[in-house]
């Protein structure tokens, strides 16, 4: 399969909503479009016939696809509309204008009115958008006018103009949705404060308002108003129902560059995104290939201005995760928090799914060399003396110290070897003892394999901290073959790593493959041993009520379950279903057991 064939390049697409675009051979765009699940949209293309010749001619074409991940789907509707709009693409049918989709206004002026617009008039009011579903947009229009009681008029409402009486109130003051400022019955000030509350939720901050909403709940049902206390409730449940936030247009955030950047030993992936007039217009990833260790500073850097150059750039402000240098006289912002901060952080989404795609094409190519570089990071991180073909884990498993069993998994090439799990009874330590149960489970299994000449594990893994390693450590000591092999704990809380005399624990950090991978083994280890125990458990459950009654054998037994499923059903079974399985005196023989069981408790 070639590295950047079509099947390849949708195999390796994400499951995350977005826009996906198609090229042909000579990189000219042929069609843009949107999707829910970015995978299984584009797969649609490509794993059936299709009826239109159109559609047909379009799929014969293409020969590169490129996608930009998004938050929502909403999200992903707008930057569709955006960038048909900017590139036109051959294949895709022609889209209504920039006036298509509508926003919230929050007009500048005294006593501001808020109301669905079209049009955005730069005369400093605020527009909130835009909204993909007008029905959304609609309720939350009702939404807030239910909250607050703003005026719907567009009067002129100066001082001077309600100092003169020029106008009357009309029908929503006697209605209580307004309270009358254009005959000066409310203070700028109180409504202002409204207008504040209105853009917090405008921008999806909630607290306040259901605080305040809260709160006039609570006084209401104190006073057993109930009918309003339940108006109110309804009005906070519309509120926690409504979200929604557009990350991808933006009227506040116009003409500029954003960088962000992903990297490893090995490879770093800057991304690029273009935004013009507050919408996004072009996402672009690209691989650098480290050859001298350089840092992701240096890197982000020389990016910044190739990527600048490349795309012919001239907005005079940038977005970075971390101050570079570049021009003088280009403005260079951190975002921190808000509407920058997480057009940054969707930059920093795209340039992580870059480098996972680029991991995904290696294990669909070269699963060997995925392999290896998966097992050389694990070998680096951990300071392992060779490199881990062959990892085993091991967990203990009982419940107040009943039954207790323990399990090995057993990892080769970082792949789960089931062939190869075993299972233990704990023979040597009676009650709950986890560390006492690790030393033998550990002396065992080595012994055996030392026993057997068969080839040691690289890594040992023991689930629990520094007192089930040094049991595990101990077990090797006796075996004389500590040195031998790498022993370490993996504490659950923080998921430390521990080493034999090692004050301090290793951190791995959080995303890192080699910590998947332990905890791959270590949940593994866990849930065989799990299984073991329950079985176990079950057994003995089984034994000592069946085998107690006298007369019945295994054989009856074997027959009871199998018919049965279940103990409680054979204590529930009436007597002629019990003849029907095993015959009239040993049904009795099962009655009579359990009816003297009843009768002493």
């Amino acid at each position: 399969m070639e590295l950047n064939s079509v099947e390849l390049q949708v195999k390796i697409l994400p499951s995350s909503p977005g826009v996906y675009q198609y090229f042909d051979k000579d990189d000219s765009i042929l069609y843009i479009g949107k999707a829910k699940d970015l995978k299984k949209r584009v797969s649609s293309y490509f794993n059936k016939k299709h009826d239109s010749a159109r559609l047909r001619v379009l799929v014969k074409k293409i020969t590169t696809i490129k996608h930009i991940v998004v938050n929502t789907e909403s999200d992903a509707l707008l930057l569709e509309n955006t960038l048909i709009k900017r590139h036109q693409p051959r294949y895709n049918i022609l889209l209504k204008d920039d006036k298509s989709y509508p926003w919230i206004c929050v007009k500048k002026e005294r006593f501001p009115r808020v109301f669905s617009t079209r049009r955005m008039i730069k005369d400093g009011s605020e527009y909130f958008g835009p909204y993909t579903n007008g029905k959304v947009l609609n309720a939350l229009l009702n939404l807030i006018r239910e909250l607050y009681p703003i005026r719907t008029c567009n009067y002129d409402l100066s001082q001077s103009n309600i100092d003169s009486g020029k106008y009357k109130v009309c029908l929503e003051y006697h209605l209580k949705k307004c309270k009358g400022p254009c005959e000066g019955e409310e203070e700028l000030q109180e409504y202002e404060q409204y207008i504040k509350s209105i853009r917090s939720i405008l921008k999806g901050n909630y607290k306040e308002a259901l605080d305040f909403f809260t709160n006039k709940m609570n006084a209401h049902a104190a006073k057993m108003e109930f009918e309003q206390a339940q108006w109110i409730k309804n009005k906070i449940d519309a509120l926690q129902d409504y979200q929604v936030k557009s990350t991808v247009v933006n009227p506040k955030i116009t003409n500029v560059d954003v960088f962000s950047i992903e990297s490893d030993d090995s490879y770093a992936y800057v991304n690029y995104m273009q935004i013009f007039h507050g919408a996004i217009v072009r996402s672009h990833t690209t691989e650098v290939k480290k050859k001298l260790e350089e840092t992701d500073e240096e890197i982000l850097e020389l990016s910044v201005v190739e990527l600048r150059q490349r795309f012919k750039s001239l907005s005079r402000e940038i977005y970075l995760p971390f101050p570079v240098a570049v021009s003088d006289n280009i403005k260079i912002t951190i975002p921190q928090l808000g509407d920058k901060r997480k057009i940054l952080d969707l930059s920093l989404r795209n340039a992580k799914f870059a480098r996972q795609e680029r991991f995904k094409q290696i294990k669909i190519i070269d699963p060997e060399k995925h392999t290896k570089r998966i097992l050389g990071q694990i070998q680096k991180d951990l300071r392992l003396p060779k490199l881990p073909l062959h990892m085993e884990c091991f967990d203990n498993s009982n419940i107040q110290g009943t039954n207790p069993v323990a399990a090995c998994v057993v990892f080769k090439n970082a792949k789960p070897s089931k062939k190869d799990y075993r299972k233990f009874n704990i023979k040597t330590v009676e009650g709950a003892n986890d560390f006492a149960s690790m030393e033998e489970v550990v002396y065992r299994r080595y012994k055996r394999m030392l026993e057997e000449g068969e080839e040691l594990p690289q890594l040992i893994i023991v689930d629990g901290g520094k007192g089930q390693l040094s049991s595990g450590l101990k077990a090797l000591e006796d075996l004389n073959i500590r040195g031998k092999v790498t022993i370490v704990g993996i504490a659950k809380r923080l998921e430390e790593i521990f080493y034999p005399e090692d004050k301090y624990p290793l951190y791995l950090d959080k995303k890192s493959e080699s910590l998947k991978v332990i905890q791959h083994m270590r949940n593994e280890a866990h849930r065989f041993g799990i299984t073991f125990h329950r079985d176990k458990r079950s057994k003995a459950a089984l034994e000592t009520e069946l085998d107690a009654i006298p007369g019945i054998g295994e054989k009856t037994t074997v027959e009871l379950l199998k018919h049965f499923r279940s103990v409680k059903r054979i204590k529930e079974a009436t007597k002629k279903e019990l003849v029907d399985v095993v015959g009239n005196s040993r049904a009795q023989k099962i009655i009579d057991y359990y009816l003297k069981l009843k009768n002493i408790k």
